[in-house]
């Protein structure tokens, strides 16, 4: 796993950002996805970035509302400059949210999203993330997580353990997660482990279930 490229402008269009990861996982990360969600309901997507996964998803799963937020306030232009590009018209406009808070611009969700941000964050965000999982989120529904991170008896890869160095370098409050830590952290609010699946990449699909 590399280092994450900076977010690219495109040409002639100031507000949309793009991130190349996001056009590399997006098809395995619906795969996953359509053995995940329900049928009908609201997804909230966290830390949304670009807005380019949230256009992806509304095409493949387009009896699903999504909901995009992120923490930074200069995401938001992107994620609407993406949404009124694709006309996609199941997904509500973007909202500022930052996860590390009690209270979020989002009361209720059928189901959770969050893709590479727990270990671009601090844990504060996490610890955040899964309480309002555990509030939002009714009997069943899932929370969804997507990254790299460490786990017991299993290995690092060189690559993740380069990337996990460079990450700390960046911000000493950054870098992968150990999964039972997370997963002590979800049951803590009623959260339990429904499956992890290996990705491409060295990346983990995480899927918990509110109890």
């Amino acid at each position: 796993m590399t280092t994450p490229q900076p977010f690219i402008i495109d040409a002639g269009e100031v507000e949309k950002r793009h991130a190349p990861a996001t056009v590399r996982n997006r098809d395995a990360i619906s795969d996953v996805l359509e053995t995940v969600l329900p049928a009908s309901g609201t997804v909230l997507e966290v830390a949304s970035g670009t807005g380019e996964h949230v256009i992806h998803f509304a095409h493949r799963f387009p009896d699903l509302v999504w909901q995009p937020s992120d923490y930074s306030g200069a995401a938001l232009p992107s994620i609407a400059a993406w949404v009124a590009e694709a006309g996609v018209p199941n997904v509500q406009p973007a909202v500022q949210l930052d996860a590390s808070l009690p209270d979020w611009p989002v009361r209720q969700a059928d189901a959770i999203l969050c893709i590479n941000m727990i270990h671009i964050a601090p844990w504060a965000a996490t610890i955040g993330l899964i309480a309002g999982a555990g509030r939002l989120l009714p009997k069943g529904a899932p929370l969804y997580l997507y990254g790299p991170y460490l786990r017991d008896g299993v290995e690092t890869a060189p690559s993740n353990l380069a990337f996990d160095q460079s990450l700390k370098e960046r911000d000493p409050d950054w870098g992968l997660r150990d999964l039972s830590a997370v997963t002590a952290l979800a049951a803590g609010h009623g959260l339990q482990l429904d499956r992890v699946i290996e990705m491409p990449a060295n990346n983990l699909s995480v899927i918990f279930r509110k109890g």
